[in-house]
């Protein structure tokens, strides 16, 4: 009797060595812990999230709904000027 192909018996232990590194490489997986990691963004509005909840802030947006409603809310002038002065200082003078 001829054996052909006598190199096939390292393919098994090759096939052998392939099936458990999955497994290795899975079991290590599994140890390691879970991270978390935060946005700067998702950090903002947990924030805001927590400044809604004030209630001294809520105690002045309701006086401030109060005003406009009944239309005693003044702007000051100044105030306005000041806010507005550099979005016109951004155009160039014609």
């Amino acid at each position: 009797m001829k054996i052909n192909e006598t190199g096939r018996v390292g393919a098994v232990q090759s096939y052998q060595r392939n099936m458990e590194t999955p497994r290795q490489e899975q079991h290590q997986k599994s140890r390691r812990k879970d991270e978390v990691s935060i946005s700067t963004e998702a950090m903002e509005m947990l924030h805001a999230q927590e400044r809604a909840g004030d209630p001294e802030r809520a105690r002045k947006i309701q006086s401030l709904k109060e005003q406009v409603a009944s239309g005693t809310y003044q702007v000051s002038a100044d105030k306005l000027a000041e806010k507005l002065l550099p979005y016109f200082k951004q155009f160039p003078e014609n």
